[in-house]
């Protein structure tokens, strides 16, 4: 890259990180003393503000550079994620958006121990969340440390360091300082650079090979070195049997996956009925679903315009694979048009992480201080004292995203939020379902569901092919990997049920029907909800 192209892509990262500074001092100055401002601003949004903030939370540097560099390196078997991530908000709207709105507060747990002995509950899910939630950020951690190496024009451990450390400290400011309404205020924003740049983006491919997809495909299938395989299922995720249990696998996860993940879950809180509720996911669902079939022609139009193998060189997991396409369309290297072209692709994708940490943060530290905190204290925590713990929280959790993100620095950001996916669809989604659903359930039942589902994929994590045995693991001089697939969906997401299931019938304490009752006439009416 040049000096010009350097300079500019600074400018506009700068000139973004003012404007969301600039957001955050703003809101800052209204009072948020209250758990339900900070938590929620007060559910004062509409549903169309809604759901553009839903659509600039889900849309991750997972979706803008992850999958993008999956479709650039392997064709058909990346676009895996762009169907799972989409087909995944089916099940949030069909199942999960009004009734958790009607049924909870502020987090998951609200709504799973709605009728249950809280305090354990709530240990329980508040854990599941925060794990969850760390999984995340550690995904687009790598993304800013890709990004931002590909900027500085080299992909130097210091500099990689430096970004990660950067937006970790910019995560904790949004949220300790801005909250929720600060927050949402960044995705809607993000979400729109991110759409218009997208929409930009695939009208220069389309142009380029004059509106003619055949073209793209087959100048994508020649430049990738996989001929016609290139478009065709197997070149992931085909040959052995592992390779297809993985591929199912991950396909459970992204499908599953989206409606126990707490940042997600916390954004239906912010509007004022449940009807608002649902026709936020609407909004979301048309934004999402448009963005991932602009991937796909952006993974293609990466593997035909600049090659799969210079993709793979500037990063062996493609995530770059974006900035790249965008640097050629523009004119190339060198070129003013390039350059420009570059800065801006890159500084929404920077846009994006931004806003995306902002609301895995606020989600994790609220379920520290509301769950975890709360339940620890043997009186209710006042709230004041609550939305201190919470902010606090904020910098806890930097930390620990910061540190696991220098670890993964090689990893795709894709795969990692598939990991992220995996443990919420194990250890979040049967303890909701049941809850809404199931009267027999118990507090035992939810404990083991929460605790059956999360040690199993967390363990199952640990022992793949991700974190050692193989020159692209985490620890690549080291093998003590027991467990052949690299996402554990396939086995943990029935672990969760099968376990919640087996707390529920072996437990000595009769369900709460009355409750139940109580509880499904909220979900379904509204009626007594917050």
């Amino acid at each position: 890259m040049t000096t010009q192209q350097h300079t500019l892509a600074l400018v506009l990262f700068s000139l973004f990180i003012a404007a969301t500074l600039a957001i955050t001092t703003w809101v800052s100055r209204k009072r948020q003393a209250s758990a339900e401002e900070f938590y929620t601003g007060g559910r004062l949004f509409s549903p169309l503000e809604n759901g553009f903030a839903i659509a600039g939370d889900y849309m991750s540097a997972a979706s803008f550079l992850g999958i993008s560099g999956l479709i650039a390196l392997f064709g058909y078997d990346g676009m895996l994620y762009s169907v799972g991530f989409l087909v995944a908000w089916l099940v949030v709207l069909l199942l999960v958006a009004e009734l958790v709105r009607n049924c909870g507060r502020f987090t998951l747990a609200d709504v799973v121990a709605a009728r249950m002995r809280e305090r354990p509950v709530r240990m329980a899910a508040g854990t599941s969340s925060v794990t969850v939630s760390v999984l995340y950020l550690v995904a687009q951690m790598v993304g800013a440390g890709s990004l931002v190496a590909l900027l500085l024009g080299g992909s130097g451990p210091q500099a990689r360091t430096w970004t990660v450390v950067g937006v970790g400290a910019l995560m904790v400011v949004y949220v300790a300082f801005g909250g929720m309404r600060a927050t949402t205020w960044i995705q809607i924003v993000k979400a729109v650079l991110l759409m218009g740049g997208a929409i930009a983006l695939t009208a220069f491919v389309l142009v380029r090979f004059h509106g003619d997809l055949g073209a793209l495909l087959t100048t994508a299938a020649d430049r990738s070195g996989h001929g016609r395989d290139f478009l065709a299922p197997g070149l992931k995720y085909g040959g052995d049997w592992t390779a297809r249990l993985d591929f199912i696998s991950l396909g459970l996860a992204l499908v599953l996956g989206t409606a126990g993940l707490p940042h997600i879950l916390s954004r239906f809180y912010t509007v004022p009925t449940a009807r608002a509720a649902r026709r936020s996911v609407v909004w979301s669902i048309g934004l999402i679903g448009s963005f991932y079939l602009m991937t796909i022609v952006l993974g293609f139009g990466a593997a035909a315009v600049v090659g799969t193998d210079a993709v793979r060189s500037a990063n062996p997991a493609g995530n770059t694979a974006v900035p790249l396409l965008a640097l050629d369309l523009g004119g190339g290297a060198g070129s003013t048009g390039g350059a420009v072209l570059f800065a801006v692709v890159a500084a929404v994708a920077f846009a994006t992480i931004l806003a995306v940490v902002a609301g895995i943060t606020l989600a994790s530290s609220a379920s520290v201080a509301h769950d975890l905190y709360a339940s620890l204290r043997r009186r209710r925590a006042k709230q004041r004292s609550e939305v201190a713990v919470a902010r606090t929280a904020a910098v806890g959790i930097g930390a620990v995203a910061i540190g696991l993100g220098l670890l993964a620095q090689d990893l795709n950001v894709a795969f990692l939020v598939g990991l992220a996916f995996a443990v919420a669809a194990s250890a979040n989604l049967p303890a909701l379902l049941y809850a809404l659903f199931w009267s027999r359930f118990t507090t035992r039942g939810a404990i083991w569901a929460v605790y059956g589902g999360l040690v199993p994929s967390v363990l199952l994590v640990l022992l793949s092919p991700v974190v050692s045995g193989t020159p692209e693991s985490m620890f690549p001089g080291v093998d003590f990997h027991l467990f052949p697939l690299q996402n554990p969906g396939l086995v943990s997401i029935p672990l969760g049920f099968l376990a919640g299931w087996l707390g529920t019938v072996t437990s000595p304490e009769a369900p709460d029907r009355a409750k139940h009752a109580e509880t499904e006439v909220r979900a379904l009416t509204g009626a007594g909800a917050v």
